[in-house]
């Protein structure tokens, strides 16, 4: 409704309105299952792990890969289990030395005012969390009660650094961080700079940078090799053509990065219909320095065949406004369709290349949106003319 508006331009695909749009239902191809979803995630199951007591020799991280509910518990019976069992501990101490006994004003006890169980665990959580209310204290009468004031001090201090470093951990994890590292929904294919290129848009919705931002991407296909041996989940690093011309990306505005689809591409035979008909999935992985907290942090997404729009690119969304660059982030996905050869890129340069391509159809690669506008700007001076 808003295109016959003319609000906004036919070429202009929406992809965050599309969402919404119910599909017609038919029976489609079975696709095979993604290997990184597009929140992120991995989607690989660890099955018959045999060897479960290997995640014990690495504690903490055991600890902070844990959900949240499990280490509230953890954290809580860590505690309360080293109470009780000092506790008893001290009540066998008092119970071994006689000052549960009424005793005459001349006994000089182990701890002070330790008459049960319950005066036991009050004074193990008194010094186990240093708070000394006064009327429970040890005395120089019983060696022993110095040796396990001395050893309950270091297990709660042991206990403190483990579980706050913990749950200081969960709190700062790199993937936190990742939340507001964004890519677009779809990935297109087409020609730039005389070149089929497969293009990809990030940002980062936060003002604190990303330091040494690095970007990769590999193709997950099933492969066979020339042995026969068949390879399910192939990963092949794809080379990229980098913005800034460095290894790093300068993440402040959002980026499009792009690969050429060369000899030396994974992408290089296929078409538009292989796109439409074939299994791939080429996962995007962002990583680099979080400059705030100095923690790496990493942002995936992957692109199956659907999500992958031929012959479509990016439209802006820089704008230089009242002497700063602004960034409208509601046209992040926005794509618009461009000519583009629908054959594959070894089929461009088995005809000589984009050049040659053009001449043979004669077709002009320019984008439909321009030329739209051209020739209104003509049927208007006409009409001025006139």
């Amino acid at each position: 409704m808003l295109s016959r508006k003319g609000l906004i331009p036919e070429d202009y695909l929406l992809t965050r309105l599309a969402e919404d749009v119910q599909q017609p239902k038919f029976k489609a191809k079975p696709r095979k299952a993604r290997f990184v979803a597009k929140n992120g995630a991995c989607n690989v199951a660890h099955t018959n792990i045999r060897e479960q007591g290997r995640f014990l020799q690495d504690v903490f991280t055991t600890l902070v890969d844990l959900k949240w509910l499990h280490t509230i518990v953890i954290f809580t019976m860590s505690f309360l289990c080293s109470w009780l069992l000092f506790g008893m501990i001290w009540w066998l101490v008092a119970f071994a030395h006689g000052d549960l006994d009424e005793r005459g004003d001349d006994f000089v006890p182990c701890v002070t005012d330790i008459r049960s169980f319950a005066s036991a665990f009050l004074f193990s959580i008194e010094v186990q969390v240093t708070i000394g209310f006064g009327g429970r204290m040890i005395t120089e009468e019983c060696v022993s009660a110095i040796i396990i004031l001395i050893v309950q001090n270091i297990v709660g201090l042991v206990i403190n650094a483990i579980m706050l470093g913990c749950i200081f951990m969960k709190t700062a994890q790199a993937h936190r961080r990742a939340e507001t590292l964004i890519f677009s929904k779809h990935a297109v294919i087409s020609v730039r700079n005389n070149k089929l290129c497969f293009m990809v848009r990030i940002g980062d919705l936060r003002k604190s940078m990303i330091i040494s931002a690095t970007v990769r991407m590999q193709v997950v296909r099933r492969t066979t090799t020339e042995e026969g041996e068949v390879v399910p989940l192939d990963q092949i690093d794809i080379n990229m053509d980098n913005p800034v011309g460095t290894n790093g990306v300068f993440l402040v505005s959002p980026l499009i990065i792009s690969h050429v689809i060369d000899k030396d591409s994974p992408l290089y035979e296929i078409s538009a219909f292989d796109l439409e008909h074939d299994d791939v999935e080429v996962i995007v992985v962002l990583e680099g320095v979080v400059e705030t907290t100095g923690i790496t942090t990493q942002a995936r997404t992957s692109y199956v065949s659907e999500e992958i729009l031929w012959g479509q690119r990016f439209v802006p969304t820089v704008s230089e406004e009242d002497g700063m660059y602004a960034v409208d982030y509601s046209k992040f996905g926005n794509t618009m369709r461009v000519p583009t050869p629908c054959c594959s890129a070894k089929k461009l340069d088995d005809a000589g290349g984009i050049a040659q391509f053009k001449l043979n159809e004669g077709v002009t690669l320019r984008p439909s949106v321009r030329r739209r506008r051209v020739s209104k700007m003509v049927r208007r001076s006409r009409m001025e003319s006139q």
